[in-house]
């Protein structure tokens, strides 16, 4: 069982690369030390929900976003597959605006998750 912690932080390190963003610039627009943020991506502290949403922010994402993300990773590690979800499921920004937000399904009989539109992210 994967501890919350990790998963959270494996998330917030997957979106701040996929935005070609470093710890220090995410650090300086959250407001958060450069070291707290290493320690949070390493899944070492649990930060609190303002420090996350203060993170997320700093992503271009909102805290529920976060959530959302996690919900599929551990979805895929309850599902039994290996391959992680990876930045195709994370949020997208346009400018200050999100991206529309999917249906998000988890396929219990096969492990596969996916959007509405068909587009399976993960297959077991």
């Amino acid at each position: 069982m994967a501890l919350l912690r990790r998963v959270i932080g494996l998330v917030l390190r997957r979106a701040r690369t996929a935005q070609g963003k470093t710890l220090r610039d995410v650090a300086e627009l959250s407001r958060v030390s450069l070291q707290y943020l290493s320690e949070v991506e390493r899944g070492r502290k649990e930060a609190s929900s303002e420090v996350l949403a203060a993170i997320c922010t700093a992503l271009g994402w909102e805290l529920v976003d976060l959530l959302d993300a996690v919900r599929l990773e551990l979805a895929a590690e309850q599902a039994g597959t290996r391959t992680p979800v990876g930045v195709a499921a994370l949020p997208t920004t346009t400018g200050n605006a999100m991206a529309p937000r999917s249906s998000l399904a988890v396929a219990p009989s096969t492990g596969s998750v996916g959007v509405a539109a068909g587009q399976v992210l993960l297959a077991a």
